[in-house]
């Protein structure tokens, strides 16, 4: 056999080999993708930022960037809902449970706007039910997140401060209490949200919502609760 031969059989084998040998990363590289829900109000859809500064995009990011393969979020929320508009349009969206993730963020609406406890109690008891069953009917992919606490911001400074920070306390400790009950995972971000009183940045330029600096502060209390769920997904 010449020469030429010889090495146009080595070439073959070798390709055979690779295809051989890369079966398993194709199965990796097909995977079908996990992917996270995210419910809430304007907290969530990222009010005042770009949708790449957002906490479930910014969260999403850092995950992908975590060799774990995540679709985009879907994300259902809107500035001003309370629990009666999220649950409302969570009816009318085309979801397409299940998700490997659902997260939950409700609240600060049903307090600026009036809402006593009971009303509060009610819809977050409500929408979390849901959550769950999008959650493949799994508690232990849902996350719940605290209500941030805007009156420390220079829209929520002239707006009976002391008053809305004690609501927003009571309504946290509802829907805290709710999701202990329900063996729900809790992540308390409101103690991140005070951090606008010594940093600016971390306000967007409505003097109101989160910037994009304070979701990445949220997305890092977040990813060592949402990994290993993931993962166990894979």
């Amino acid at each position: 056999m010449s020469s030429r031969s010889l090495f146009r059989c080595s070439l073959v084998v070798m390709l055979l080999l690779l295809v051989a040998c890369g079966g398993e990363d194709t199965s990796l590289s097909t995977r079908p993708s996990l992917r996270i829900l995210a419910l809430g109000d304007s907290y969530t859809i990222g009010k005042g930022v770009g949708r790449s500064e957002s906490w479930p995009f910014q969260l999403v990011a850092a995950l992908s960037s975590d060799t774990l393969t995540v679709a985009q979020p879907t994300v259902v929320a809107a500035t001003g809902w309370t629990t009666r508009d999220l649950f409302q349009a969570i009816a009318q969206a085309a979801l397409d449970p299940p998700y490997d993730i659902v997260t939950l963020l409700i609240g600060v609406n049903d307090q600026f706007q009036g809402y006593n406890e009971e009303a509060y109690t009610t819809g977050f008891e409500t929408l979390l039910e849901r959550t769950i069953y999008f959650a493949r009917s799994d508690t232990a992919r849902v996350i719940i997140l605290s209500i941030p606490d805007y009156t420390l911001t220079p829209f929520g400074r002239v707006n009976s401060p002391a008053n809305s920070a004690k609501a927003l306390s009571r309504f946290n400790t509802i829907n805290r209490e709710i999701a202990m009950n329900r063996g729900v995972t809790y992540v308390d971000i409101t103690p991140i949200s005070r951090l606008v009183s010594g940093d600016p940045e971390l306000i967007a330029l409505d003097d109101l919502h989160p910037s994009g600096k304070m979701y990445s502060l949220w997305v890092r209390e977040l990813l060592p609760v949402v990994r290993p769920i993931l993962r166990g997904s894979l």
